[in-house]
């Protein structure tokens, strides 16, 4: 596994910057969408579709293999964010939940802060923040959150469940700079393009370095009593555990409630389309079979003993993705 992930690091920024390809990851090797008779470890390269290498530039034909280990390409559609449906909430996980300016979402599970024992809400930044990457005032420590979340019918005057209370921001590919020079840069720039391009402006953005490693926010109940730990028809959660290649996964949300999956690849590095034209880079993500739609994200990720592996956070019609869940705890200063 280590002279796996060596390569999946060594050539991971060649691998993503290829067209078509959206996810790298460590899985196995698959043959017509089953694995092989004996399973291989191998690079993992996901794909929005599997195209013949006659309709591909050769710089963007996925190499046999990379420092001597062997790839696959898996066809996993274009990753979103899932976000909205229509269904009734109540009080507990795997039921609708969000923040008062989005659709609506999955409240994950009840956890616990590591610091002071309170029990917090736990789901997607996307969620709970409105998707905010900390600085440009799409949420605010204090908002409220719905339950059921606004698209299933939740009002501020009847429905607030509790107030965002920490989120890990999302960093996006690309943002705003705030980088002097840049800014010089961008005024010269649309300068010239006022008199060649009156009806065009230029902005200087700047690439993120590094990427998330979670999409997830945690709400303060209003009254912690009318929470209920038990996910809805899973039951209590019973600790955590590493997602394995090979494993099966359940979990309980807003859309498609309890749906079970099979874990394709870890150690993913995944692009997601956050909305609005911007994406976001992803690493050390879980990549399974399809098991979730849109107004899933935020549900915890079980595997058959009911321990925690994931929050679910996105997908397509072709796989599913979550964060690896010892991200989440750590990022957030949590326990479950």
């Amino acid at each position: 596994m280590e002279k796996i992930q060596s390569a999946l690091k060594n050539h991971k920024k060649k691998l993503m910057s290829m067209k078509n390809v959206v996810g790298v990851a460590v899985g196995y090797k698959e043959s017509a969408a089953v694995s092989t008779g004996a399973p291989k470890m191998g690079v993992v390269v996901l794909v929005k579709h599997k195209l013949p290498e006659t309709e591909l530039e050769s710089q963007h034909i996925v190499p046999k293999n990379v420092d001597g280990i062997e790839t696959d390409v898996i066809e996993v559609g274009e990753l979103r964010l899932l976000g909205r449906t229509d269904r009734d909430a109540a009080a507990q996980p795997g039921v609708s939940i969000g923040h008062y300016k989005i659709t609506a979402g999955t409240f994950g599970a009840v956890v616990k802060d590591r610091q002071t024992g309170e029990p917090l809400i736990l789901s997607n930044n996307h969620v709970l923040a409105n998707g905010s990457n900390g600085t440009d005032n799409r949420s605010k420590l204090g908002d409220p959150i719905l339950l059921p979340g606004p698209h299933d019918g939740g009002t501020l005057e009847k429905n607030v469940i509790g107030k965002l209370h920490r989120f890990k921001p999302v960093t996006k590919t690309y943002s705003q700079s705030s980088c002097p020079k840049a800014a010089v840069a961008e005024i010269w720039l649309n300068a010239m393009f006022k008199v060649m391009h009156p009806k065009y402006a230029v902005k200087v953005m700047r690439q993120a370095d590094s990427g998330n490693k979670v999409d997830a926010a945690l709400a303060k109940p209003i009254d912690p009593g009318r929470l209920n730990p038990d996910i809805l028809e899973l039951g209590p959660v019973k600790g955590t555990a590493e997602a394995e290649v090979g494993m099966e996964v359940r979990k309980s949300g807003r859309t498609t409630g309890v749906t079970t999956g099979t874990i394709k690849a870890v150690h993913a590095t995944v692009q997601v389309e956050m909305g609005d034209g911007e994406a976001a880079v992803f690493e050390d993500q879980i990549i399974a079979s399809p098991m979730s739609q849109g107004g899933d994200s935020g549900a915890l990720v079980l595997d058959d003993q009911r321990r925690a592996v994931g929050l679910l956070f996105a997908g397509s019609d072709k796989t599913t993705v979550f964060n690896r869940i010892q991200n989440v705890i750590d990022e957030l200063d949590i326990t479950i």
